[in-house]
């Protein structure tokens, strides 16, 4: 029963998306604008920010170390700016820890951890083909629809060994705010048509439009948001593991932000090189420590150690040159296929 159940999911990839108006999104948007602020003054700010929002108030908290001063007043208006709505803020930010900043300052990492960069020819912005889809989707309802909302989509593969093989979509979920099922059916069918999807000959695509009825209460209105929980559709969608550590409202010198960001660059690096058809990336690091612990390419499945790139995080800083105020765009679909430096 094992056996035949992993065979069968292997025959079957899923991918969400999830709209910038999303409450984990805008708790997501809400540290990454804070953080921009931060750069644009100084960009060698120290910046930690988490987020958490819903049902009329919003709490941020962390740690910034900066030459610049902003008043509470100040955050919350770039809070509420993204919110869209006037909510009560309250603003918790203390200086970063010293026993953090002494092994920052030395040029160390800001903290342990493991970071994975993905790459595959499937999809022009070499991603796998179902978050693409999933993402894309989403986009093209937003782009109509500017509001709370997911998408899903699952594919049927019919050789889950050679991504060249053709594949079938089976089902596809669309949950929007303020639309219908009738309004999100045509826009369903619009991207079925526009993209060629096909179903498994002999079937239809099974389409869970608004599943659990039309909605118009969202966003932070209806649900709590935190910074850093879609941890999944910010990376390389389920089939793909990750490291662990979220990204948005931290400063470069946290490197699970900029080492996943340089394992992304190094992966397409590796793909394009080496004529590939998948690259798995794996970064490690100790805090306090400038050189990774582990740094290891996958290419087609054989393993190999990487070289010729500056590991340490002033190194990655300076390469992809990260002390700008480039974050908040990140925290809206996805921090890879989007066209970032990281990306190409």
């Amino acid at each position: 029963m094992y056996t035949k159940l992993m065979e069968n999911y292997s025959l079957y990839r899923t991918a969400e998306s999830v709209s910038p108006k999303h409450p984990d999104k805008l708790c997501d948007q809400i540290s990454d604008a804070i953080l921009d602020a931060y750069l644009d003054g100084d960009p060698k700010a120290r910046v930690a920010v988490e987020v958490c929002g819903g049902h009329g108030k919003i709490f941020i908290t962390g740690e910034v170390t900066s030459s610049l001063s902003f008043s509470d007043h100040t955050i919350a208006k770039i809070a509420h700016d993204r919110a869209g709505q006037d909510m009560e803020v309250t603003v918790n930010l203390v200086r970063q820890s010293p026993e953090i900043a002494q092994g920052v300052d030395a040029g160390g990492a800001g903290d342990q951890g493991i970071m994975i960069g993905y790459a595959c020819d499937e999809t022009p912005e070499l991603l796998p083909r179902e978050v693409i889809l999933a993402r894309r989707l989403n986009q093209y309802i937003y782009t109509l629809h500017p509001s709370d909302g997911k998408t899903q989509i699952t594919l049927h593969l019919t050789d889950p060994d050679d991504i060249s093989a053709p594949f079938y979509v089976d089902s596809i979920v669309a949950s929007f705010q303020n639309t219908t099922r009738e309004g999100l059916r045509r826009l369903v069918q619009g991207f079925i048509v526009e993209h060629a999807l096909t179903p498994a000959p002999g079937s239809e695509i099974a389409l869970h439009l608004n599943p659990a009825g039309d909605w118009h209460q969202g966003g932070f209105e209806a649900d709590t948001g935190l910074t850093g929980r879609k941890l999944i559709v910010d990376n390389y969608g389920p089939r793909i593991p990750i490291g662990g550590g979220a990204f948005s409202g931290k400063d470069p010198s946290k490197v699970d932000r900029s080492a996943a960001y340089m394992a992304r660059r190094i992966a397409v690096d590796y793909l394009k090189k080496r004529c590939a058809h998948e690259v798995f990336v794996h970064l490690a690091y100790a805090i306090g420590h400038n050189q990774p612990l582990e740094a290891s390419v996958i290419i087609d499945g054989h393993p190999e150690l990487i070289t010729g790139y500056d590991l340490t995080p002033r190194g990655i800083i300076q390469h992809l040159d990260l002390l700008r105020p480039i974050y908040e765009p990140t925290a809206r679909y996805g921090h890879f296929g989007e066209g970032f430096d990281w990306d190409h």
